[in-house]
This record gives structure tokens, C-alpha cells and sequence, in this order.
């Protein structure tokens, strides 16, 4: 006689998430386990830890024909997070039981042989599927409790044992409830004063900072690039609520997140090492492609240190994502889509040979235009702001100290403020997004004011996506000093910014 069984998980498509029904079908035949529907080698493992699990716990498993189908059919289910909606299916079809809370539910979470629940990749996007498509009740490992309880909407349970969820089921027993929200916990103290001299860069990293430009430092080592670059997380105003989901997401399914305070309310800072590959960087792998480090820079700053080390494939596979925000991953499984708006930070040496005093500098001419050609035209134009940093010298440390990170926030938020109310009926928050066709048609400064730019696009020393840019960041100069509309001296400022020496 057949009996059917049925429960309900999430299959995690980059950030997205789709409704999976499982269906157990127990009927007459040779004792075996078939598992259908496009599934991985991972969940092909599944029949042996569900197996394994249901007699761990006391349960009787079926010693027949057992079919076990996934569908939509056609969608390519990956990973362990399906083992609990397994066993739950068979469980309900071997005791020919259909219980009503198993109908409402979906069941997320990876089985030991045990029958303990484990946490798996790719929670927060999976509750936030079912919250969007209605379903009432989620059930997720305990461990993965508080960043399901990011979500609201919807009814957030932690199991963690497969007995433990029979007996819920079943209406005899409790699951672990919703946990309160914490605070991401603060980050190392670094401030700006710490930074000697270098006024220029340090205003180019707060202009960086109010409009969201992206922005690129070079000069001899030791003068302070990494150092500026890791204090400019720290003038961002923390992320909104929408934006913290976001972010928590993309870190969620790249299995980045922490335990007790998983949600992400400050931009993240990402520095990946030079030596790093293009999928490392962009994102990729086998089946599915994961998020890299310019999504998990989202909302965030990307920081390249040594840029003129990275490979230059890896390079060019930033123009697309810069220019977007969203980068769209093709692998044999499907298209991932992860967004990726973030403030990209460059940094690197002047040459090979790098010494202390440019001037000591043992390299050809050749050798050092060979060494700074790794960052392409294409590319470089996506950089607003361009900074040549010089050695400070004995007398500097004797100089007054500069603002502190406190001082200069207040005025990068204040600038953020204006833009946001300026851009808000277009759909935008910062200068850095404001489409070049908003600019040229609803923003565009007086004649005279915009005579220098036109100048240069005539004699082909500046594009007209060039010229885009350099308008934003007029913007964002108008915006600290507490203007309404860009004067000649922001434009002019705003063009010193991408014209560096030697360059």
C-alpha cells in the first residue's frame, strides 16, 4: 500500500530564494532509496545521514521502496540544508500521519547520523523567501536562530535534534523560541588623527567618503595609503535596516556570519590579498557560484593594496560591477546574482623598486609605466578621485595633530544628508550613483561653471563618462561646504582630482 509524505525547504539561488516541495513516497518493492529532482552530490548524500538519523532517534525506518522527489523538478537543488524536510517527509508518510503543522512550515538544516541538527549557509535569504511568498512558520537549526530572527513577518522556530522537531510536530513538545536582536559587536578603534601629514589624501578620503567615490592613492611605502584606506570605513554612516539585510545576506551565504550577532550594521571593509584569483575576487566555483570579495564588500569599501601586483585579469573583471552594482555569476547550475555596490580604494607604489625617497628609484621609464599599465584606461576612468602621496618629513610630527575621525564624520554625514535629500525623489542616496543622464539633463551647473569640463572633453583629456564623474564629485565638494549648486571652484577641484603626476 502507498503512502505520502510531504514538507516543505528553500533552494538558495545566489542572494534568492525559491519554495522546494518534498515529497516521500513509501510503496511496494525492493528495499532502496530514490532520490530525484536535479540534486547535487551533497544532497544525494542526504539519503544516508536522513537514513541514519531517523534510526539514531528510535524511528522506524521503511524497509521498502522509498522515492524521495524535489521539485520544481527542473530547479538544481545543492547542499545539506534539505536533510530535515527529508526526514520530516518520510517520517509523515511512514506513520501515514499528516500533521497540520507540517503543512504551514519550512524546515531548513542539515542532519548528523545522530540526529542532531546542524547549522548550514544561506539562512537569513531563505527565511526571507518564505517570509515573501507567505508561508507562517519557518524551523531552522538552533544555531542559525538569531539570524533567522532577523526577519520579521514571520514565525521563527530553532530545533536542535530531529526528535525534538517530531514531538513539535506531532504537538507534545516545544522548539527554541525567537532570539532578541543584538548590536554588531564595535570594531578595532583606528582613528584619522593617527595619520601624519598628508592633507591632500586625507580630504580626498573625506570627499570619498560623502559621495561614495571611488577613490585611488599612490606613493612610496610607508606614507599612509593603507592606513587612510582602513580609516574610511569608520566616516560611513551605519547601514539602514534594508541596507543591513542586504549585506547580512550576501556574508550569510558566503557562511561569513557570527553566531550570536549576525546582523551587519556598519559598512564592511574588505581587503583581499594581492595574489587573489578572479573568482576569489568576483566570485565563482563549481555548480553555483559563491559571492567574492567586491559582494562582500557591498554597501561597503573594497580595498586593493598593491594594485599593480593583482592579476590583470582580475582587474578588469571589476569594470562591469563598478559600473552596476550587481554582478551575475553563469556556472553549469544557473546564474547567481549578487549585488555589489560598494566604494572600491586603490593603492600601490610608484615602482617595482619602491624605495623610501622616490628620487633613490633604480627603474626605468619603461619599466615604471609597465608596472602602473596593470590598472587599464577603462578602469581608471571609473576612478574619481586620484592621489599622488609624497614622504613626510622629521618636522611633521612636530606639526598640530589633524581631525580626528569624530570631526571629520560630522561633516560627511552632514554632506550625505544634503545629497540624500537632493537625490531622493530620483531613487539614489549618494553623489557616486546619480546616473550621468540625471546630471546632464535636471543637475547641470551654469555655462561658465561648466566651461573647463567641456574644454577638456573637446580636446579628448577627459570622456564624457569622465566627465560624469567629475561632476559628482563637484557635487560632494558643494555638499561639504554647505551649498545649494556647484561653483567653478568645485569643478576645478573636482578635475586636480584626476589629473595625478606621471599619469
Amino acid at each position: 500500500m502507498t503512502a505520502l509524505g510531504r514538507a516543505f525547504s528553500v533552494a538558495v539561488r545566489g542572494v534568492e530564494g525559491e519554495i522546494v516541495e518534498i515529497e516521500a513516497d513509501i510503496s511496494s518493492g525492493l528495499p532502496g532509496v530514490y532520490l530525484v529532482g536535479l540534486a547535487d552530490a551533497a544532497l544525494r548524500e542526504s539519503r544516508d545521514r536522513v537514513r541514519a538519523a531517523i534510526s539514531n532517534c528510535d524511528f522506524e525506518w521503511p524497509m521498502t521502496r522509498l522515492t524521495l522527489a524535489l521539485s520544481p523538478a527542473t530547479l538544481p537543488k545543492m547542499g545539506s540544508v534539505y536533510d530535515v524536510a527529508l526526514a520530516a517527509a518520510v517520517l509523515s508518510a511512514h506513520g501515514k500521519t499528516s500533521w497540520p503543522r507540517l503543512e504551514k512550515t519550512v524546515l531548513l538544516g542539515e542532519l548528523a547520523l545522530d540526529g542532531r541538527v546542524r547549522p548550514v549557509k544561506g539562512v537569513l535569504p531563505a527565511v526571507l523567501a518564505a517570509q515573501r511568498q507567505g508561508w507562517p512558520t519557518v524551523v531552522v537549526p538552533v544555531e542559525n536562530l538569531a539570524e533567522a530572527s532577523l526577519v520579521d513577518g514571520i514565525e521563527v522556530w530553532g530545533v536542535g535534534s530531529l526528535r525534538q522537531l517530531q514531538s513539535w510536530l506531532a504537538g507534545k513538545g516545544d522548539l527554541h523560541a525567537r532570539v532578541e536582536r543584538r548590536e554588531q559587536a564595535p570594531d578595532r578603534v583606528v582613528d584619522l588623527s593617527d595619520v601624519v601629514g598628508q592633507t591632500q589624501a586625507r580630504y580626498a578620503v573625506e570627499v570619498a567618503a560623502a559621495g561614495g567615490h571611488n577613490l585611488m592613492m599612490t606613493g612610496p611605502p610607508g606614507v599612509g595609503k593603507t592606513m587612510l584606506a582602513q580609516r574610511l570605513p569608520g566616516l560611513l554612516p551605519p547601514l539602514t535596516h534594508t541596507e543591513s539585510l542586504e549585506v547580512t545576506a550576501i556574508h550569510s551565504v558566503a557562511g561569513l556570519l557570527t553566531g550570536d550577532t549576525p546582523l551587519i550594521t556598519r559598512p564592511p571593509f574588505v581587503a583581499p590579498h594581492h595574489t587573489s584569483s578572479v573568482a576569489a575576487l568576483v566570485g565563482g566555483g563549481t555548480g553555483l557560484a559563491r559571492p567574492g570579495a567586491v559582494s562582500r564588500a557591498h554597501r561597503g569599501v573594497l580595498f586593493l593594496d598593491e594594485f599593480a601586483e593583482i592579476n590583470s585579469a582580475a582587474l578588469e573583471a571589476l569594470r562591469t560591477p563598478l559600473e552596476d552594482g550587481v554582478i551575475r555569476l553563469a556556472r553549469s547550475d544557473g546564474v547567481a546574482c549578487y549585488q555589489c555596490r560598494i566604494q572600491l580604494v586603490l593603492a600601490a607604489n610608484l615602482c617595482p623598486c619602491a624605495p623610501p625617497d622616490p628620487r633613490d628609484c633604480q627603474c626605468g621609464v619603461a619599466e615604471r609605466r609597465r608596472y602602473r599599465s596593470k590598472l587599464s584606461g577603462p578602469l581608471v576612468d571609473r576612478v574619481d578621485l586620484r592621489v599622488e602621496m609624497h614622504a613626510s618629513r622629521a618636522g611633521t610630527f612636530n606639526d598640530e595633530e589633524g581631525e580626528s575621525t569624530d570631526v571629520v564624520r560630522q561633516r560627511v554625514w552632514a554632506a550625505r544628508q544634503a545629497a540624500a535629500e537632493r537625490w531622493r525623489p530620483h531613487g539614489v542616496a549618494t553623489n557616486a550613483e546619480v546616473s550621468g543622464s540625471l546630471l546632464r539633463r535636471r543637475f547641470w551647473p551654469s555655462t561658465q561653471v561648466m566651461k573647463p569640463l567641456r574644454r577638456a572633453v573637446d580636446r579628448g583629456t577627459l570622456s564624457i563618462r569622465g566627465m560624469d564623474r567629475t561632476l559628482r564629485v563637484a557635487w560632494t565638494l558643494c555638499d561639504l561646504a554647505g551649498r545649494t549648486t556647484p561653483d567653478a571652484d568645485d569643478v576645478a577641484t573636482a578635475m586636480s582630482f584626476r589629473q595625478v603626476e606621471g599619469q
